[in-house]
């Protein structure tokens, strides 16, 4: 929890409530319904919290502002954004049932009344977006596949409404048709080394 503080001094005591009881919510869960590895358990805040708000740092949602969590899975980036920025709504979308059912309850536990979740694949979303978040579920060109028509046309942000995709690793064969996007590297935001070939890739796409 020291981690979160360290690069997010500014939050509100619920907010650090919130954040807190991440941990004991997740071990309790995860001894149920298997979301996260054991050793990452140990470290959700780092490995899961902290790389989530990695797209907090490139760039701050506008009150408002509607965001979708695509294969959510444990409910990473869209749980710890959801406490983060309260006046924004998350739709937290995944495949697979029973990861749902974990973060219901960790949301229903936390009181955040800004997360809706859906199970469901996310080509049968049929709403708008300001943008749309994911932890690497596939590779780009899948994913704009996946996600186009999803994006609304009016603009709110300081960043044009698209993907913000948290993903690791040298980018450059999978990014190069795209003109437009633009890679943050996580470690010029936070020293540990887990962050060290992380990044934010943000690709502005066109509304329907």
């Amino acid at each position: 929890m020291e981690l979160i503080l360290k690069y997010f001094p500014q939050l509100s005591e619920q907010q650090i409530k919130q954040f807190e009881a991440l941990l004991p919510l997740y071990k309790d869960w995860n001894s149920k319904i298997n979301v996260i590895s054991r050793k990452d358990i140990d470290e959700l805040y780092l490995r899961h919290v902290l790389h989530s708000l990695g797209i907090a740092k490139v760039m701050s949602f506008a009150d408002g502002s509607s965001i979708l969590d695509v294969g959510t899975g444990g409910g990473f980036p869209g749980v710890p954004l959801a406490i983060l920025f309260p006046e924004c709504q998350f739709h937290l979308v995944d495949s697979i049932n029973k990861k749902l059912k974990v973060i219901n309850g960790v949301t229903e536990a936390l009181e955040l009344d800004n997360i809706k979740t859906t199970h469901s694949r996310v080509e049968s979303i049929n709403e708008q977006f300001d943008f749309i978040v994911s932890r690497a579920v596939t590779a780009m060109p899948e994913f704009t596949k996946w996600v186009k028509g999803k994006i609304k046309r009016e603009q709110k942000n300081e960043f044009k409404n698209g993907i913000l995709y948290l993903k690791g690793g040298d980018l450059t064969e999978e990014l190069k048709q795209y003109k437009t996007v633009k890679a943050f590297l996580l470690s010029d935001y936070f020293i540990e080394d887990f962050f060290e070939t992380k990044k934010v890739v943000y690709l502005p796409m066109k509304y329907k």
